[in-house]
């Protein structure tokens, strides 16, 4: 059975939900899945004083256990238009998976959060997809197949190059149906192109 892992970053809930919607999408397509988070690099006082969700089911992914799948999709916030700093941090420990290789030919696929509709969406992607190509990895993107992407009749992530949500200035919009909808199918293709490559 193919294995994938949704690996996430969430300060305030709202990646963590898009994870659970690209979870649901790899269990359609059959793959057993493991939805595992980064380790939270600020101080827990902070942490609370700003609002942060620290209540998530996710376990704490160790870097090393990236070489155990099939395929990976990786979701993080963005900030000022990059990836977020602790995400950033767990994937900068990767070296030994680039020197061994341990990475090549798996599949990968990225998502993300941002306040605005343009606030960063396609950069903060791009900085995720950079590191799974440096680690030799195949990436699946939000084609259009999934046509929900498309149009102005409401507020809407998402890009070719993945799933997305926009969480508004304040953090108070938590992800559309839609949004949802085109990260299941995300993690749908990455778990069918993973299946495919791995038999």
């Amino acid at each position: 059975m193919t294995k994938i892992l949704v690996l996430y970053y969430s300060s305030y809930g709202h990646i963590e939900a898009m994870a659970e919607a690209v979870a649901e999408g790899a269990r359609e397509a059959g793959a057993e899945v493991d939805i595992k988070r980064v380790p939270e690099t600020v101080p827990e006082e902070t942490a609370r004083a700003n609002g942060f969700k620290l209540d998530q089911d996710a376990p704490v992914a160790e870097i090393g256990d990236l070489a155990n799948y099939d395929g990976i999709a990786i979701g993080a916030g963005t900030r000022f238009g990059r990836v977020s700093s602790q995400m950033a941090s767990f994937l900068d420990q990767g070296g030994g998976l680039w020197f061994t290789n341990a990475l090549v030919g798996k599949v990968g696929g990225a998502f993300t959060a941002t306040a605005s509709q343009h606030g960063g969406q396609e950069t903060t992607l791009f900085s995720l997809i950079t590191n799974m190509l440096h680690f030799g990895m195949t990436i699946v993107g939000l084609d259009y197949g999934f046509g929900d992407q498309n149009g102005v009749d409401e507020v809407k992530g998402g890009s070719p190059y993945g799933a997305t949500t926009i969480a508004n200035n304040d953090g108070s919009r938590m992800p559309s149906e839609t949004e949802l909808a085109g990260a299941r199918y995300q993690g749908r293709r990455i778990a069918e192109t993973a299946a495919k490559l791995t038999a």
